[in-house]
């Protein structure tokens, strides 16, 4: 199955890299529009004076176990792989409406069985284009403060490690083909030819980070009543030590004979166009080359930095400078099938060696970052330009004393995705934050709803209990 497992994740890798609204586990600051969660490691730095700490309630992975039987390849009536991708795409928290099985089920199932009848058997929608490509890369590591003053400024070093995958996706499908599969009625596909096309990227390293961290006074500006004040820098190296390269280059067309049907070897007549393709040894309804390697090593630079004056917040930064892999001795693999329809599912292989190393690089992202608090309301903003071009998260929270209502909106994907939410203060110490948001991770990139739930646990200040309810980013 190894074979078959790669075509159906390839062909419908439809929902792309996660945004980080699906993969926080704040639902405040989801609620706001997924503010605050600029991949600026200095705005990383000043989050750490934050009032609060949050635990997500992964209410995604209990819907998950419930859809375990939609996962299996075995069962051909429940098996839908595309529901396997949106759950990747938005894993922790839950999603309405998610449409499982049916024929795009059966599309994937047949196609990598070589099952095809006639186009006309499956009704479901597509997109014809999509390109999407992001990097995850979460850091887990400690600042060690080797010069630490009274007023708060302090001098550290930085180390850490994490995960670093990075993913990309084109996909291209005939209109015609799209106009057929989402028809509520048969279509006139006779002597027609259909592509798709997919490629596919991945990379998994681990990212084993050095830095420096440096908090400064204000110039000019001295305001003892606020602990925060100041001027927050921070740089990353990171090394990277590569242990897998996926690439994956999908090519399936789907040829019609006069009365509808997929061609395959029990067509009769085959048309005069595909039986020549036949007897030249050309002609490859379905083609994957797959290019792997399973080492490498690279580095990337991260920088930031960050101002907070009073009830202001400011910060800049550029992640990714140089970012590069060099990955070893790659290994090609080609397979195809003969045709897509007659049962036999035998993939024909070959396979090359490539030595020496090749270079993969990722492009730089640019992150600012604003926000303002005052008194009961706090304002944020970010914008993102790099993967995917720009971005954009922004939202507000205004504060009672048992309940705060929040909303916000984020732009990604040439789409606007609202946000809203509400927070319950059950004590000083203990919160419960509800949001509900709207995302296009799902196979027809149509807004769809989720919820998310995080516990709250504030951070008490006895010495000044009016503070008892602020939240800073």
């Amino acid at each position: 199955m190894k074979v078959q497992a790669m075509i159906f994740i390839t062909i419908l890798a439809l929902c792309g890299s996660a945004i980080a609204q699906s993969y926080s586990g704040d639902a405040r600051k989801i609620g706001m529009g997924g503010t605050g969660y600029s991949d600026n490691i200095a705005i990383g730095l000043i989050e750490e004076e934050r009032q609060y700490r949050s635990i997500v309630i992964p209410l995604g992975l209990i819907q998950m176990i419930r859809d375990f039987d939609k996962f299996d390849p075995d069962d051909k009536e429940k098996f839908d792989p595309i529901l396997a991708l949106e759950y990747a795409a938005n894993p922790i928290h839950y999603g309405f409406d998610r449409v499982t099985g049916g024929d795009r089920g059966r599309f994937v199932n047949d196609l990598i069985n070589a099952e095809f009848g006639t186009l006309n058997d499956y009704r479901f929608n597509l997109v014809d284009h999509l390109y999407t490509e992001g990097l995850v890369s979460p850091t887990w590591g400690l600042t060690f403060k080797v010069k630490k003053n009274p007023d708060g400024t302090f001098h550290g070093i930085y180390a850490g490690a994490g995960p670093y995958l990075s993913a990309s996706t084109d996909l291209n499908i005939d209109n015609e083909l799209i106009e057929v599969l989402k028809s509520p009625t048969s279509v006139d596909v006779n002597n027609e030819t259909y592509h798709i096309g997919n490629r596919a990227i991945g990379q998994l390293a681990m990212s084993i980070v050095g830095g420096y961290r440096a908090r400064f006074n204000l110039p000019g500006y001295d305001n003892p009543d606020s602990d925060r004040n100041g001027i927050y820098v921070a740089m990353n190296y990171r090394h990277l030590l590569g242990f897998r390269y996926e690439d994956f280059d999908l090519a399936v067309r789907f040829d019609t004979d006069d009365v509808g049907n997929i061609v395959g070897p029990s067509t009769d007549p085959i048309p005069a166009h595909i039986q020549e393709a036949i007897n030249n040894g050309t002609y490859q309804p379905l083609n994957v080359d797959y290019l792997n390697s399973e080492s490498g090593r690279g580095f990337a630079l991260d920088f930031g930095v960050g101002a907070v004056v009073d009830a202001w917040e400011f910060g800049f930064g550029i992640n990714g400078i140089a970012n590069r892999i060099k990955w070893d001795d790659m290994t090609l693999n080609n397979y195809h099938l003969e045709f897509l329809t007659g049962g036999d599912d035998d993939f024909i292989e070959s396979e090359q060696l490539i030595p020496g190393k090749t270079k993969i690089e990722l492009p730089e992202e640019y992150t600012w970052h604003i926000g303002y608090t005052w008194k009961d309301i706090t304002a944020v903003a970010d914008i993102t330009r790099g993967f995917q071009g720009t971005s954009f998260n922004g939202g507000a929270e205004y504060r009672l004393s048992m309940i705060e209502f929040r909303g916000g909106m984020r732009y990604g994907l040439e789409r606007w995705h609202p946000a809203a939410g509400i927070g319950l203060n059950l004590g000083k110490r203990f919160s419960v934050d509800f949001a509900s948001f709207w995302s296009t991770t799902n196979a027809e990139r149509v807004l769809k709803p989720g919820l998310a739930i995080s516990l709250r646990f504030n951070r008490v200040d006895s010495s000044n209990d009016a503070d008892d309810n602020t939240h800073t980013y």
